[in-house]
């Protein structure tokens, strides 16, 4: 098993929580982080069809067979058994008595809402971070072919090739989830959607150019931005409230969790494909913005992560704000530094008075500019994310 950085996160909230739900994409590895961390604890599946049979037609005898707590994987699968853990939760003072997982976030909340609330912890499990493919051995140099190999599990600890692994994945995913989650009848319409959205990582949501082209009415578009948000697929980035005296863009930004998906839904095979294709840029961005998301989820943090852009095109990709505190962060693809690499970091800091900056991109020198900007590797990126949580820049301020 490859260590996971939220493992001291979910032992932590356990401690302090009657249950405890994990959530997360499909393949993300869940159901290996909490086998491992509650290994004296026993373990269905309600994937199983007699677990979900028992689960559903005798609640209450499922319940009284593991009078101890247990893991429940998949628990979305018969939402009536929150009603009683509620009742057993209210009864009980132990803490972590329940570990519950699900790739379904849509109706987890649905049920937990109603019936948990206040009685339970969550922790997004996403796909492997950097960090994790790191600290295996596994990572690779080459930014292009980490785009295409992306970061779910099966691709590094039972070597699936990606391309093969994420054909599988969508198909299952749409065949499957897509049908749990909401009752979506033309599933090739929906694939479409899909791969015209991947197409688009990186940009503006534009819910009424979607419908246009994929033929369906506004209300539907936003549905199914929902409906992938829900399971783990993308999410999106808002953005800044902050407009100091200009017009800015209120639309979000739409990212996917992993690029291996997006590379897979676009049509792109192998690395000099991914060289020549034009969006090369968009990926990557995805992929080091998604990296900033995962090391907030894997420690239950907020996700305060915003970009800015005004009207007359000058654009932030990524702000940090921390209680007030405002990290801007440029994301470029690019090896070489170059001045137009901070130009817009520069203007924004003016309209801001924010001292401190960050350029990260495809190259491998450091620079420290007197301007305030620190330039560095994209896979360095951990270092702001420290330095933020440790309030280093507030004290020297």
């Amino acid at each position: 098993m490859i260590q996971r950085e939220s493992e001291a996160k979910l032992l932590d909230i356990a401690s302090k929580f009657k249950a405890v739900a994990v959530i997360g994409p499909r393949q993300s590895g869940k159901t290996t982080l909490v086998k491992s961390v509650f290994a004296d604890k026993p373990y269905i599946s309600l994937e199983n069809p007699d677990n979900r049979r028992f689960a559903a037609n005798d609640s209450r005898g499922f319940f009284q067979t593991y009078p101890d707590g247990a893991i429940i994987d998949e628990i979305q699968r018969v939402p009536e058994l929150f009603s009683y853990i509620q009742e057993i939760l209210d009864r009980t003072k132990e803490k972590g008595k329940f570990i519950l997982t699900g790739s379904n976030n849509f109706l987890m909340q649905e049920n937990i809402s109603q019936t948990l609330a206040g009685r339970i912890a969550y922790l997004s499990l996403p796909p492997f971070s950097l960090n994790e493919i790191r600290s295996a051995g596994k990572l690779t140099t080459d930014d292009d072919q980490l785009m295409l190999n992306g970061f779910y599990p099966p691709v590094y600890d039972q070597d699936i090739p990606p391309q093969e692994w994420c054909i599988n994945y969508i198909r299952t995913y749409i065949e499957r989830d897509v049908r749990q989650i909401k009752n979506i009848t033309d599933l090739i319409v929906f694939e479409r959607f899909l791969q015209l959205l991947a197409g688009r990582t990186g940009q503006e949501f534009n819910a009424s150019a979607l419908a246009v082209e994929v033929g369906v009415d506004v209300k539907t578009i936003q549905s199914w931005v929902g409906v992938l948000e829900s399971s783990f697929i993308i999410f999106l980035l808002k953005p800044h409230y902050r407009n100091f005296n200009k017009t800015i863009v209120k639309r979000p930004k739409i990212y996917f969790y992993d690029t291996a998906i997006v590379c897979s839904l676009i049509g792109i095979r192998n690395i000099d494909h991914l060289n020549t294709h034009p969006s090369r840029g968009a990926i990557f961005e995805t992929m080091v913005v998604s990296e900033f998301v995962k090391y907030k989820l894997n420690r239950a943090l907020p996700v305060n992560l915003y970009y800015w852009r005004d009207k007359t095109g000058h654009e932030i990709d990524l702000i940090i704000d921390n209680a007030g505190h405002l990290t801007p962060v440029e994301i470029k693809s690019g090896k070489t530094i170059n001045a137009e690499f901070v130009k817009h970091l520069n203007y924004w800091k003016k309209l801001s008075g924010v001292k401190e900056s960050f350029l990260l991109y495809g190259g491998s020198q450091k620079q420290l500019r007197s301007d305030g900007t620190a330039i560095q590797n994209w896979r360095e990126l951990d270092e702001i994310n420290n330095a933020i949580a440790t309030e280093i820049f507030q004290k020297q301020r």
